[in-house]
């Protein structure tokens, strides 16, 4: 996601780039992708697996006087005044009707480039093989939640897959108030977790946004988001521990309403909330905090896992910290639905008491 204040508000013009001499990459003429124009009209050729087809394209005006009609009306688009119309992507770059290439800063999801061989090989392979629930015997999610917790610290190693990132955190949720009894949810400010209605209440990304009345949930907490640079504590040396005193001062306030703490949720670095490096020391006494309060510590891998923090593997490592529960999202199946939940056998064990789980996975 971008880092700006809500959906749909960054500029991107700076990202655009001059097509190479032949307006494509190496990765590119893997993907065998061409586009011809005829008579004003262009057309794409996709080439796979020796299988050619040809889809008419559609001029801007069309296709947003068509998203006026069929799309709804709170669903953005950049550039509103002269949106961009990509016709494919490759590796790191989108290219618009026009054949112009165009560097791709913005999408989260593709994590290894848009149309990677290998993925769309693997992809098409499993597609013609077989997309059942999880309900069935068969190889495949056992072998890769094997792989996946390999790369876990313990006692992370239990798995529940699921389709996207706000699904994994809305399981996550249900997993924390399954296994502590209670229901409230903590978050840091500025935060983005997920759209549905339960993630909304505590990612003030969302429900601080001018058109959104219900507001913050009534189990929702939202403390300071801990900046050194514009926050109200910028000293590196002592701001992780004074941030965390927020959560324990939330935490006192739930407690003196005779509720529960169930979660607190954080990312590894702050996302959509600019691209925040945590202080040193933060999460080790968040994490402290809550527990000591018979609450569980989510890690929101969702958009800054799997070495995207170049350092660790994972954006909680930066911060060394073992959260209670994992969360992962889209960049999985590098932008297609494929999440997950990683927890442990302990707090698995609660969730197992509550009702049945499953999901649709390859």
């Amino acid at each position: 996601m971008p880092a700006s204040t809500y959906e749909g508000s960054i500029d991107t013009a700076a990202l655009k780039r001059p097509a190479a001499a032949d307006g494509v990459t190496p990765s590119a003429k893997m993907c065998k992708k061409s586009e011809e124009v005829t008579n004003g009209q262009a057309s794409s050729q996709v080439s796979t697996n020796g299988q050619t087809s040809s889809t008419p394209i559609m001029s801007k005006e069309e296709i947003m006087d068509s998203r006026r009609k069929h799309i709804g009306p709170n669903v953005p688009v950049f550039f509103p005044e002269d949106p961009l119309h990509i016709v494919r992507g490759s590796g790191q770059y989108f290219y618009d009707d026009k054949g112009q290439r165009i560097l791709d800063c913005i999408n989260n999801v593709c994590h290894v480039g848009h149309c990677h061989p290998h993925v769309v090989e693997r992809a098409q392979k499993q597609m013609a093989v077989l997309n059942t629930n999880s309900r069935y015997l068969h190889e495949e999610i056992v072998t890769y939640a094997k792989r996946l917790t390999a790369k876990l610290p313990e006692p992370l190693s239990v798995c529940y897959f699921c389709c996207t990132g706000s699904e994994a955190n809305e399981l996550a949720a249900r997993l924390a108030r399954a296994h502590t009894g209670g229901q409230e949810i903590i978050a840091v400010d500025a935060a983005y977790h997920g759209h549905t209605q339960l993630l909304i209440d505590f990612s003030s990304y969302k429900h601080n946004h001018p058109g959104y009345t219900p507001g913050r949930g009534d189990h929702a907490s939202v403390v300071s988001l801990p900046c050194t640079y514009r926050g109200k504590h910028r000293d590196p040396a002592t701001a992780g521990e004074l941030y965390a005193a927020d959560v324990k001062d939330a935490i006192t306030k739930i407690q003196e309403k005779g509720e529960q703490v169930s979660a607190f949720f954080c990312e590894g670095l702050m996302s959509c909330g600019g691209q925040i490096v945590l202080p040193d020391g933060y999460l080790k006494h968040v994490y402290k905090h809550v527990r000591d309060a018979g609450g569980v510590c989510v890690a929101d891998e969702v958009q800054v896992g799997f070495g995207r923090v170049g350092s660790h593997f994972w954006a909680f490592e930066m911060q060394g910290v073992v959260p209670d529960i994992v969360t992962m999202g889209k960049p999985i199946g590098n932008g297609h639905p494929l999440a997950v939940v990683v927890t442990t056998p302990e707090i698995a064990a609660s969730f197992a008491k509550t009702t049945s789980y499953f999901n649709t996975v390859s």
